[in-house]
């Protein structure tokens, strides 16, 4: 369902206490996150655990059929995955990739994911990054881009509004020295797109049309 109405899923307004917003997981990504492999050596396999957590997310309603994931790219250790949060949280950055990059971030204790002493890591997602998330990806320090696909297929089938990419995206990659690669178990990552349209879940793009 096509929305751009603001359901109040959390305490009332209050202008005054607005000082700080607090993002988090669902319980539910926290308990499956411990239950993976510290390792995860295949892309194919991170890609898998992403989708199912951007399924899950449709599943239990708690945010858009969006997940992420940060990873160490030559060993395969997980540090985080993440799904999208934004109409839970009632916050419009709280997509997957935002939601991943920061929460490694903490974990790791660094804002660059890509500083010198430490391991390369890599950003997996279950499509191309929206606007917003591709300037994240590079100002993150991230190494390495994995996406299920990219094109105007999700945004057909969802109704999602992705925003304007750089027309020269895959350059910009290269400009900053991060790999990336696509298509990497594409057909599993529609058919959960597909899932989410037949669910009737809210499309929360700010504007229509």
């Amino acid at each position: 369902m096509a929305s751009n109405s603001c359901t109040q899923t959390g305490p009332e307004p209050n202008q005054a206490a607005a000082t700080q917003f607090h993002l988090s997981l669902p319980a539910w990504a926290i308990t499956e996150m411990a239950a993976l492999p510290a390792y995860l050596p295949r892309v194919e396999d991170r890609m898998a655990a992403v989708i199912r957590f951007a399924r899950l997310n449709t599943e239990y309603a708690t945010g858009g059929p969006f997940a992420a994931g940060i990873f160490e790219r030559d060993s395969g250790k997980l540090i985080v995955l993440a799904v999208n949060r934004v109409v839970p949280l009632i916050c419009s950055c709280a997509h997957a990739e935002v939601m991943a990059i920061s929460l490694a971030q903490q974990r790791l204790g660094c804002f660059d994911l890509g500083a010198a002493d430490r391991p390369a890591h890599e950003l997996v997602v279950n499509w191309m990054p929206c606007a917003m998330c591709f300037g994240a990806l590079l100002w993150s320090g991230v190494r390495s881009l994995t996406m299920a696909g990219h094109g105007p297929e999700m945004e057909a089938i969802t109704g999602f509004d992705e925003g304007p990419l750089p027309p020269a995206w895959q350059e910009e990659l290269r400009h900053r020295g991060i790999s990336f690669r696509s298509d990497v178990l594409r057909e599993e990552s529609l058919t959960a797109f597909r899932e989410f349209a037949a669910s009737g879940a809210q499309v929360y793009n700010a504007r229509q049309g």
